[in-house]
């Protein structure tokens, strides 16, 4: 009896050493993040002026942004795909689908 109270105490602290600096990671960037993409979309509509009409923004936005994110968290798992998909919340197979669309696969 005693080894198991043991090993949930030591499970629950290991879980817990685990995923404390990921909360404080997300927290922090995301913040941030979204701050920088708000003044990139405010620089935008400035630089676009009078013409307010613009087509397929989303889609524009998207090709900018996924290629230096996909290669960021590459290098920063030192190019593990399976680690950058967890990491970036896709399954192995989407990111190499969006590696081989922007050219970032060997």
């Amino acid at each position: 009896m005693r080894k198991d109270i043991i090993k949930r105490s030591s499970a629950k602290e290991l879980v817990e050493r685990v995923t404390q600096p990921f909360v404080v990671i997300e927290r922090v960037p995301a913040r941030v993040l979204r701050q920088a993409v708000e003044r990139a979309m405010e620089k935008y509509f400035e630089d676009l002026g009078d013409d307010r009409l613009t087509h397929n923004l989303y889609e524009l936005v998207l090709s900018e942004v996924e290629p230096p994110l996909l290669e960021a968290v590459l290098k920063h798992t030192l190019g593990n795909q399976s680690e950058a998909a967890t990491m970036l919340g896709l399954n192995r197979g989407t990111l190499r689908k969006k590696m081989k669309q922007y050219a970032l696969l060997e």
